[in-house]
């Protein structure tokens, strides 16, 4: 039978900021396909970790392999090259203010793909907004847009370029309840449609037990607990259940 090999699989990652010991020795791997959601309080070093994962921040011990490939020993042409490969939405949406929405997805897609032409622009456009249920947002600025919709339109930039790895920072962050389930639901929807490998940051149990197949939860630096939500939800770990109550 053969052995699938991991999207990405971490081994002993340290990261350390002046004197303060972020991560002291992470390792995990993440299948194809999977939805791996890493939980934890705030300052355990869960943006750190996926930040890590796609170079923005340099490990200071440890490997990152994405599609077999060590991050931490490539040079910045080969790390673009796999980049190319994952899409990133960041906690705050990051649109520019400046672009209308068709812009910043326009924008997105010719960095990915300089050849790229205009129909096909346009048809990846019309696709990435049905996808995430805004078409009729594309000529809207994003000072027009809600909190939700700032995020939805964040999806969309991120799956236009097709990506094999999606990574979420705290993607319900800032939202009310009924529109953070929309979003930990879309996650799902956009993951069985374009088969990605997703990472989710989040301190949020209803967005962790939506969208992950699996869960690590993060507690001073190390992974202090994993596995699906209704196995975590039984533990007898006063601290895992904090997480529940």
């Amino acid at each position: 039978m053969k052995t699938v090999q991991p999207s990405i699989k971490i081994e002993n990652l340290h990261k350390t900021f002046g004197t303060k010991e972020i991560l002291k020795g992470i390792s995990v791997s993440v299948n194809p396909g999977e939805d791996l959601v890493i939980l934890g309080r705030s300052g355990t070093g869960k943006s750190v970790t996926i930040k890590c994962m796609v170079g923005l921040i340099k490990a200071d011990k440890g490997s990152i392999e994405i599609f077999g490939t060590d991050i931490t020993k490539v040079d910045i042409k080969e790390l673009n090259s796999i980049r190319l490969r994952m899409g990133f939405m960041f906690q705050n949406g990051a649109l520019y203010d400046s672009m209308s929405v068709r812009q910043n997805l326009r924008f997105t897609l010719k960095h990915h793909q300089k050849d790229i032409d205009d129909a096909e622009i346009d048809k990846r456009i019309a696709e990435a907004l049905d996808n995430v249920g805004l078409s009729e947002a594309i000529d809207k600025m994003p000072s027009e847009l809600s909190g939700g919709m700032v995020k939805r339109i964040g999806m969309a930039r991120t799956i236009i370029v097709k990506p094999e790895i999606i990574l979420y920072d705290e993607p319900t962050s800032g939202l009310d309840t009924i529109t953070a389930r929309e979003i930990s639901e879309l996650i799902v929807s956009v993951q069985k449609k374009y088969k990605a490998t997703s990472v989710i940051i989040t301190h949020d149990m209803s967005c962790a037990k939506i969208t992950g197949n699996r869960i690590v939860i993060l507690n001073d630096g190390i992974i202090h607990a994993e596995g699906t939500y209704a196995e975590l939800e039984q533990s007898k770990d006063p601290w895992v259940r904090s997480f529940f109550n």
